[in-house]
């Protein structure tokens, strides 16, 4: 796959460059001590002194943040928001052996260490932070949002349940059986891994794409295999993870205490999306389960005719008006 042309005029993203914001690279370490990398979006109407709104943002699940986390973390940062887009552990420009593991528990903790980053920053103001996570980095940010109580915005954008998908097939649909098969097969290929001494890779997006393929896989395609979104260092672009990064969300369930979130949630899907499932169901638990108490300030917008890639980077689609509403009315 060739590099898109974006990367000839030395700006490394798939989206254009806004010649309203100012971006840095930054690193930090999370609790783990593994440093991680960002991109700190800026707006230039910015005036020292000024402590602004800040939004951490990661995903989509396999990507890096100069695709759809950095356009994110670009158009809120012209809104006025500063911004932090950034590589989970073990991915894109962030630290971290073996590469390309994926893990709820480290994950999790990359958002927080993102919220302690910007915390220090002295263009933030550290009570008004807000955090948007897409694909499977919707899961997450759900799941930091239930422990992390400097968090006081929370939006999952396109949501996948990684713990859900991993344990019980798409739509639910994987047998007991099945299941476990998938755990003796990714224990066997734990054993392969250790002789050879190197991990495995799953492989990213399907390549070349099969006639037969699900839309939701051809959308996938369109996205991360062409120029529209493809990047060297993103893992569904290329080789993926390793093969057994799945068993920790097999087992480890994400989700469990997000009727304890007290913060405001805003849940983005898109109508046509294959995973829709995944936020009408968070949703539903949030605000309708046995112990739901903290009722008022959780939203879900399900946007007409969108699918899940169209909210990775259609602007045409992606309700920014609505999100900048969002964190303005929650973080104040």
């Amino acid at each position: 796959m060739a590099a898109s042309k974006k990367d000839s005029k030395g700006w490394d993203k798939v989206f254009p460059k806004s010649e309203k914001v100012d971006v840095k690279k930054v690193s930090f370490k999370n609790r783990f001590g593994i440093e991680l990398v960002g991109d700190l979006y800026t707006p230039k109407t910015y005036k020292k002194g000024d402590k602004l709104a800040a939004i951490a943002v990661s995903g989509p699940f396999g990507a890096v943040k100069e695709q759809s986390s950095g356009l994110y973390a670009q158009i809120m940062a012209e809104r006025g928001f500063i911004t932090l887009a950034f590589d989970p552990s073990y991915t894109g420009e962030s630290k971290g052996e073996p590469r390309y593991v994926a893990s709820p528990d480290i994950n999790t903790e990359d958002f927080q260490a993102a919220v302690d980053f910007l915390s220090v920053q002295d263009n933030v103001d550290p009570e008004k932070i807000g955090i948007i996570g897409i694909c499977g980095w919707g899961g997450l940010a759900l799941n930091v949002a239930s422990i992390d109580t400097r968090i006081k915005a929370t939006v999952a954008s396109t949501m996948y349940n990684m713990s859900r998908v991993n344990h019980k097939g798409y739509f639910d649909q994987m047998t007991e059986d099945e299941l476990y098969a998938l755990k003796q097969e990714l224990n066997a290929q734990r054993i392969k891994d250790f002789k050879s001494g190197k991990y495995e890779l799953a492989g990213g997006v399907v390549d070349p794409l099969p006639a037969d393929a699900p839309q939701f896989v051809k959308d996938y395609y369109a996205y991360y295999k062409t120029p529209r979104g493809y990047h060297k260092r993103s893992l569904n672009s290329n080789t993926g993870w390793n093969k057994t990064s799945a068993l920790s969300f097999i087992n480890t369930p994400e989700l469990t205490f997000t009727k304890e979130i007290r913060s405001a949630v805003l849940m983005i899907h898109g109508e046509k999306a294959h995973s829709c499932y995944f936020s009408k169901d968070a949703y539903i638990d949030m605000v309708q389960g046995e112990g739901s108490k903290y009722k008022d300030n959780k939203e879900i917008m399900i946007i007409p005719g969108a699918s899940h890639v169209d909210l990775y980077d259609n602007v045409d689609v992606i309700p920014f008006d609505k999100i900048e509403q969002f964190f303005k009315t929650y973080l104040k």
